[in-house]
């Protein structure tokens, strides 16, 4: 009875580092998303008070409406996991990871009459450390205690979801969001001593954009984080050689011009004098160390930096492909040719678009990855995209969820298992 009962409750919960991606079992092959920030009001003005605020953290969909000034952006909306690390005492980060765990649950509530909890398969960065997990099943085990949503819960590593979710027990998963990208070799599970994190993510494709906006006069939007958002999403590509990218660019400007105009707005984007630009918001991604991008660090763009969280050392400027084959060569040699013969790219990083039109000087994700490769000395590399690279830990997430049985209990020595909260 147990385990078809956990069969019909099973909840995926992916924590990362711009999204949170959630939901039951019965959602299918989609979850439901949330932005995984929250912002902290100010609580002491009267129309805050007049308006029925009562709320520390406002998360979800509500946020923009309470939205003030730009220059409070920075102090009142928080990221808690830029880095997939969240500080063990970093309070309000973890008030945000609370609000939105129990808002997600509450949104999901099911009307069966037999419902008593949710089997709740949550998903952390692979290099987020013990007391991340420990924190974060006592959260839900209040939120258990103050709602009765949540029966069980177990914690497995991102890329080790990506794994399940493909039926590959032996790659290499690179995936990439907001705040940082992680490689991690696996062979039934995640080598751990192999993984390589990288301080670079789709947050640093936005600092790049952001500066291309304000050289082409758009100084206002460049400040805007989820503007910037929006324009990197609709106008950055990937090149498969920038240098060659940009003189194409150069020589047929109106081929790869792009106008987005922002919906609702009175705002248009036009980069109608350097279209070639668009091409470093990917290249950026992939490899930060071209030439070019010296000169937009000595304006003031952030260099992406080694930053180190307890014993975890985050690279900056490492490109991908020695990220992977550092982390690959980490493994033994027998097993290498097999961690190479499968390169999964998953997170919302990699979703890069590459028109036809542009005839290959665009590339997708796998094709670079393959490219960088092959350009070290990796001849026998297969990369693959994950299938709905933004929600592949999701999926893998119920997958685990479902199959693992009720009766192995959570081990803190092997890091999985059940952790029954009643």
């Amino acid at each position: 009875m147990s385990e078809e009962y956990k069969r019909r409750y099973t909840f995926g919960a992916d924590y990362g580092t711009s999204d949170y991606k959630f939901g039951p079992i019965s959602l299918g092959e989609r979850p439901k998303i949330m932005e995984n920030r929250g912002y902290f009001p100010d609580d002491s003005s009267i129309m805050y008070e007049l308006m029925g605020g009562v709320r520390e953290v406002i998360v979800g969909d509500e946020i923009p409406l309470f939205l003030g000034a730009k220059e409070d952006l920075a102090t009142r909306l928080v990221y808690p996991m830029r880095n997939g690390i969240i500080k063990r005492g970093d309070k309000r980060a973890w008030k945000v990871i609370y609000e939105i765990t129990r808002q997600s649950l509450e949104m999901c509530r099911p009307s069966d009459p037999d419902f008593d909890g949710f089997y709740v398969c949550a998903s952390l960065s692979s290099v987020a450390p013990k007391y991340m997990y420990e924190e974060l099943f006592k959260i839900y085990q209040q939120i258990d205690e103050e709602t009765g949503l949540v029966k069980a819960v177990t914690i497995i590593p991102q890329p080790l979801a990506v794994a399940i979710a493909h039926k590959v027990p032996t790659c290499v998963v690179l995936e990439s969001g907001h705040g940082n990208s992680q490689v991690c070799p696996l062979s039934r599970y995640p080598i751990r001593r192999a993984i390589v994190a990288l301080n670079r993510g789709g947050g640093d494709a936005n600092n790049i954009t952001s500066q291309i906006l304000y050289d082409a006069g758009y100084g206002d939007l460049a400040k805007e984080e989820a503007v910037v958002r929006r324009v990197k999403e609709a106008i950055g590509l990937v090149p498969r050689n920038l240098d060659d990218a940009i003189q194409r660019a150069k020589r047929e400007p109106e081929k790869y011009r792009v106008v987005l105009k922002i919906p609702g707005t009175r705002i248009t984007i036009d980069l109608d004098k350097e279209p070639w630009v668009r091409f470093l918001i990917g290249e950026f991604v992939f490899n930060p160390n071209h030439e070019i991008f010296e000169s937009y660090f000595k304006r003031g763009m952030p260099r992406p930096s080694d930053v180190k969280f307890g014993d975890i050392l985050f690279r900056g400027m490492l490109d991908f492909g020695d990220a992977v084959v550092e982390s690959v060569e980490q493994c033994p040699v027998e097993l290498q040719p097999y961690l190479y013969s499968r390169v999964l790219l998953s997170g919302g990083n990699f979703q890069w678009s590459a028109p036809e039109s542009y005839g290959g000087v665009a590339v997708d994700s796998a094709t670079k990855m393959g490219l960088m490769l092959r350009e070290k000395g990796i001849e026998d590399v297969k990369v693959d995209m994950a299938s709905e690279p933004k929600f592949s830990v999701w999926r893998g997430c119920i997958v685990y969820g479902y199959s693992v049985p009720v009766k192995y209990e959570w081990s803190w020595d092997r890091m999985e298992g059940w952790l029954r909260l009643r």
